[in-house]
């Protein structure tokens, strides 16, 4: 057995057996090995923006890693981006990164940089492979380390002679699942005092995010708001939120810093439950970069890495609120509008139509912020948000989100300037086969930077300016793009037009692609 046979037997042996891979010379060997390790299901991606998103969509609905393989430095430097919304998403995830062979580092090779050095920011845990006879217990290392609480990125670093070497004194590898320890539980002390804030006069809110908006976690923070009258809200960007009807409605965070203020003005008492304090996403002149108020009183009930279902249960016990009924939402849906296609009315024909069980992933940006509020009483359903802002998220993440449910329909929520960023994830949406309806909203424009310029005080937009805000020369076809990586795609512009695609989108068992001209 060869190192990069150990390494793939022991990632199985831990429940690793998804690798999404855009590979180079110094992994071929972990390629071969596929074919002899069979319990690995590798997927390509034709950029590692693609494979990096894929994995971190794949954790967010199974809280477990998949494995990512990356060619060298350059290959995990395209992958960063969605390293970074996973970071932000408490995803596991394992990455396999290819290196020169340990003798061959020396003669400073075109493709030599410092790996760990740029893992390193987008790491939790990272490792350089001595040799393969140790790949089998650093493999066992970096799965505990993505498994730990709230889920984190591992890097080991795999240099292409501990691969095709041969394993002779095999260091003893423990199973991963004997490292991990169990998530801290806050104190008694941290549960009273937030027990304490909510028996206070005043508004109160509990902002929730990682586990607080699963389904049964939310149950807790539904009684609590019931018993107390505190508000539920989530971060703007959450990492997966279990919402529709049956379940315990929270209110986002508008990404607008005006109107993010203005929803918690009135807040004077925050639990935090996962969450950070919320703060805006960038610096504009004359405004604060606090959300809420000077003088609210801000607690932690805790952190992302504690046991977030332990600590609602437990402050739902010590405000007595196991006796209330938590408020559900009832399936309320809309009627299909018709005419002319604007934002409001496609937030309604997704709420009308989302199937029960879909997963939707949304990167729709400006076209989309009404819909989380117009789907608030549909079908039950899980919502994923880009949790790091970094663009080109919605499309690659949809293809793990994918793999990971296959009897689930995913609606991937695509705006044309954001999902020029990683296009290729379409091929791999078709090469797979996966249940994947697309939706495009095509309006030529990167709108959300022209919003960005009236937030920080610019006035006026010059036509050098604009032509760094406008994409509509040439014009993007998505339709012509989606087929020519073997997916069927409608272009509409109606909302009758709108309502029939989406129908055949969602009977169809594989890919599909709508692009929303208006």
């Amino acid at each position: 057995m060869n190192g990069a046979e150990s390494l793939l037997t022991t990632l199985s042996r831990n429940d690793v057996n998804v690798c999404f891979a855009n590979p180079g010379t110094s992994e071929m060997h972990f390629v071969a090995a596929l074919d002899q390790v069979g319990e690995m299901r590798c997927v390509l991606g034709l950029f590692e923006g693609v494979v990096t998103g894929a994995a971190d969509g794949y954790a967010r609905m199974l809280d477990r890693p998949a494995v990512t393989l990356l060619h060298l430095g350059p290959g995990l430097a395209n992958g960063l981006s969605n390293l970074h919304n996973a970071m932000r998403a408490n995803s596991p995830i394992v990455n396999i990164i290819g290196d020169h062979a340990t003798y061959h580092r020396q003669l400073d090779a075109p493709l030599t940089s410092d790996i760990e050095g740029t893992a390193r920011p987008f790491s939790h845990w990272v490792r350089t492979s001595a040799n393969a006879d140790s790949l089998a217990s650093d493999a066992v290392a970096a799965v505990a380390a993505a498994r730990s609480a709230p889920g984190k990125i591992a890097s080991l670093i795999l240099p292409a002679d501990t691969a095709w070497n041969e394993v002779r004194n095999a260091q003893p590898a423990v199973t991963s699942a004997s490292l991990l320890s169990p998530p801290a539980r806050p104190t008694d002390s941290a549960i009273d005092a937030a027990a304490k804030i909510l028996e206070l006069d005043g508004t109160s809110a509990l902002i929730l995010a990682g586990q607080a908006t699963r389904q049964g976690p939310l149950e807790f923070a539904g009684m609590i708001a019931a018993a107390t009258g505190a508000r539920l809200y989530s971060q703007t960007l959450a990492s997966r939120i279990e919402r529709g009807a049956g379940r315990v409605a929270i209110e986002r965070i508008p990404y607008p810093i005006d109107q993010a203020i203005d929803l918690l003005k009135d807040v004077e008492n925050i639990i935090l439950v996962g969450a950070g304090a919320p703060v805006g996403f960038f610096a504009y002149p004359g405004k604060p970069g606090l959300l809420y108020q000077p003088g609210t009183r801000i607690h932690e009930l805790v952190s992302v890495e504690g046991d977030i279902p332990y600590a609602l249960e437990a402050l739902a016990d010590a405000v007595g609120a196991k006796q209330s009924m938590a408020a559900k939402v009832d399936l309320d849906l809309p009627a299909r509008p018709t005419g002319s296609i604007t934002p409001e009315k496609i937030g309604q024909l997704l709420a009308a139509t989302l199937p029960a069980d879909a997963i939707v992933v949304d990167e729709s940006l400006t076209t989309g912020r009404s819909f989380i509020t117009a789907t608030r009483s549909s079908r039950p359903h899980d919502w994923m948000l880009p949790t790091g802002g970094s663009i080109g998220f919605a499309l690659p993440v949809a293809a793990g989100a994918a793999i990971a449910c296959a009897e689930r329909k995913v609606v991937c929520l695509e705006s044309d300037g954001s999902g020029m960023f990683m296009p290729q994830a379409l091929w791999t949406h078709a090469r797979e086969g996966l249940n994947i309806l697309t939706i495009v909203f095509a309006n030529r424009k990167y709108q959300i930077l022209r919003n960005e310029m009236q937030n920080v005080g610019v006035t006026e937009i010059g036509p050098k300016a604009s032509a760094l805000l406008d994409i509509d020369n040439p014009e993007i076809d998505w339709v012509s793009l989606a087929r020519s990586f073997g997916i069927d795609a409608v272009r509409v512009d109606t909302m009758d037009g709108f309502s029939s695609a989406i129908d055949a989108g969602f009977a169809t068992q594989g890919p599909y692609l709508i692009e929303v001209a208006f």
